[in-house]
């Protein structure tokens, strides 16, 4: 399975930022899968297409780990077919983008058109933190 931070998109460029590369992210986009969305992303995609807008509070660091977590409003989106959602995937834009990272849902929820889906929390966490 190809979950986690996309290598070239995420991981590098914050390990870039070490050595003085300029890195930053304008905003970030959610997108739902129904199987592992792979390291692009492109895998296995809703039948609900639409990216939804997300915005992260500013990391905090805790218990020997660093993490950001949604600090808006929860995204939201109309189904349009019969389907179990199980992951998602973060871009940098609403249609095509860069792929930022995956994550597997903790529960896996079936939908049927016309439900509105909600994703109450998402997050990313670093660690191990030297504290």
């Amino acid at each position: 399975m190809a979950i986690g931070l996309n290598s070239t998109n995420l991981a590098n460029a914050m390990l870039n930022g070490i050595r003085g590369t300029s890195f930053s992210i304008a905003a970030t986009w959610i997108q739902l899968h129904t199987g592992d969305p792979s390291s692009t992303g492109t895998a296995n995609p809703s039948a609900v297409t639409i990216r939804n807008s997300a915005s992260f509070a500013a990391a905090t660091a805790s218990a020997g780990s660093s993490s950001i977590a949604l600090a808006a409003a929860p995204a939201s989106w109309t189904m349009t077919a019969s389907e179990t959602i199980s992951s998602i995937s973060v871009w940098t834009a609403s249609s095509a983008g860069l792929p930022l990272w995956t994550a597997n849902l903790t529960v896996q929820k079936t939908v049927a058109s016309g439900d509105t889906l909600t994703l109450n929390t998402c997050g990313l966490s670093l660690a191990p933190l030297a504290v």
